[in-house]
């Protein structure tokens, strides 16, 4: 499945896409929401969904208010989602888009269920696009691994997926983003394992390294909240060093700094047996199971708690 966030160097691609729709802007039913003073325009390009558009709406909502509670607040201020359906059930694919208005293209099978859109993933991984500034094509896996990443946290964190869940899928994905044989650093080896993989370990590194330096009083969503606010996501056009000096700063830490010039050039080396047994993950029949005598549980607990927001917005840095 591709989820590739397409913006600069596709922009030409985009272009042709919205001016194909408009031709026929009679068979699209728009439906104009204000969710939580976002404005969004939700249209559809087939409207013959069999359970209608109330479970359509419901998922955006969901989807929406997800990403704006992991980063304090929505990445724009007016999103147009265009969902066109195919045969079948599912979420299947999605697009985002930054330049001109944020915008996110999305398939859905006609015959999708409620129970099917409240489990996607897809739709806040899209939406998690917005919140990062284009770092340019060489470091997709910088805006590929944040949202394979931030989904899963963000959903544990608002309740819409168990955290067990998210650790089990870490345990069996993150192997696939370590380097192969004759791979060279994250900035050129552009494979689908170590674009969205390879990206996800570097912020699940990122994040517990975090956490260690602070005494566990933030993480890397502290870091990303920092820069979407500096940069106003994905419309910004940042260097990769930007991103992480910003992210740094917000911290007190070097640590996204020292990891991205330890990984970019040359491959990292993980144990990642060795982490999952810090954190207390044990792979059981399938899953994990959680130990708390780990001497970094508390840490893998913090990753999935959401934050309490009882600081102005840019005060996430701990005290010093």
């Amino acid at each position: 499945m591709s989820r590739i966030c397409i913006r600069a160097a596709w922009l030409f691609v985009a272009l042709l896409w919205l001016a194909g729709p408009s031709a026929v802007a009679m068979d699209a039913r728009p439906q104009l929401l204000n969710v939580d003073g976002v404005r969004v325009s939700l249209e559809f390009l087939d409207s013959d969904f069999t359970n209608g558009a109330e479970p359509l709406v419901a998922w955006v909502k969901r989807s929406l208010g997800i990403v704006a509670a992991y980063y304090g607040h929505f990445p724009a201020s007016e999103l147009r989602i265009r969902v066109s359906s195919t045969s079948g059930g599912g979420v299947r694919h999605g697009t985002t888009f930054g330049a001109h208005g944020a915008l996110i293209r999305i398939t859905v099978g006609r015959e999708v269920t409620p129970a099917e859109l409240l489990n996607d993933w897809v739709l806040v991984h899209e939406m998690t696009h917005l919140a990062l500034p284009d770092v340019g094509p060489e470091h997709v896996w910088l805006s590929e691994g944040v949202a394979v990443y931030v989904e899963g946290v963000a959903r544990a964190q608002a309740g819409n997926r168990p955290a067990v869940d998210v650790w089990a899928e870490q345990v069996g994905s993150m192997p696939r983003g370590l380097p192969q044989a004759d791979d060279a650093g994250l900035n050129h080896t552009h494979t689908w394992g170590r674009t969205y993989w390879g990206g996800a370990l570097f912020c699940l590194l990122a994040d517990v390294q975090i956490r260690q330096r602070t005494g566990n009083q933030v993480g890397l969503q502290s870091a990303l909240r920092a820069v979407a606010r500096a940069s106003g996501g994905l419309v910004s056009d940042w260097p990769i060093e930007r991103v992480f000096a910003v992210g740094d700063a917000a911290v007190g830490t070097n640590v996204l700094e020292e990891l991205y010039a330890r990984s970019k050039d040359t491959p990292l080396a993980t144990d990642l047996p060795a982490l999952w047994q810090s954190l207390g993950i044990e792979p059981e029949d399938g899953t994990v199971k959680l130990r708390d005598d780990a001497p970094l549980a508390k840490i893998r607990d913090a990753i999935m708690r959401a934050p309490v927001d009882s600081t102005p917005a840019g005060s996430d840095r701990p005290t010093p």
